[in-house]
């Protein structure tokens, strides 16, 4: 089996878009930076050249090329404060193994195309992701109080009062004390605020946001 030097070139590029993609990780610290979008890039490459070399197993290199990098895409989503994380970093990987998959075939255009288009939803999508965000938030409230008839009842017209949807409320009581739990939807301005006055009133025992 022989490399040409169009397949050096190949895994070159490979290095230089999955370098790209992994600085962009990078500076955003999260958990697949540099290193780890060049090997993916490099290897999906490497894996496509060989594979259109031995050409009878070729589709069954390819199909595990991808089987490997949900592997991969798995770990690095998980749960952090009752949300999940790392998705787009998880799909970014995908990506990088399609456009290393794509420089080695040697379908050079739309692999660029697709590296085009990946980069501007990194880059042009975040702002407006930012502002998505801004806008309209979802966040856990949990508050702890001394016992009355209508004490979370009276928290609970607070939040509708400042705009804020109560998507999922639950409340337990222990003893003399009644613990209330909620997910609110709302501005960021109106969780700030909500926040501020929560953590100034003196009813308040406990209170985690």
């Amino acid at each position: 089996m022989e490399f040409l030097t169009e397949d050096i070139y190949k895994l070159l590029v490979s290095f230089l878009l999955g370098a790209i993609i992994g600085t962009e990780r990078e500076y955003r610290s999260k958990s697949a930076g540099l290193r780890t979008m060049i090997l993916i890039a490099v290897g999906s490459t490497l894996f496509t050249i060989l594979s259109a070399k031995i050409g009878s197993d070729a589709d069954r290199i390819a199909a595990n090329i991808v089987t490997g990098i949900g592997f991969i895409g798995a770990g690095i989503i998980f749960r952090e404060n009752n949300r999940v994380v790392g998705i787009t970093t998880a799909a970014i990987v995908w990506v990088t193994a399609a456009l290393g998959m794509g420089i080695g075939a040697g379908m050079y255009a739309v692999t660029l195309s697709c590296f085009i288009i990946a980069g501007l939803s990194l880059v042009i999508l975040t702002p407006i992701q930012k502002y998505i965000r801004h806008k309209s938030q979802i966040r856990n409230y949990r508050l702890m109080c001394i016992y009355h008839k209508s004490s979370l009842k009276n928290y609970e017209e607070f939040f509708k009062n400042n705009h804020l949807k109560i998507l999922r409320g639950e409340q337990n009581r222990s003893g003399s004390h009644i613990t209330g739990n909620w997910t609110l939807q709302g501005s960021q301005k109106m969780h700030e605020e909500v926040t501020e006055y929560l953590l100034n009133d003196p009813e308040i025992l406990e209170f985690d946001f």
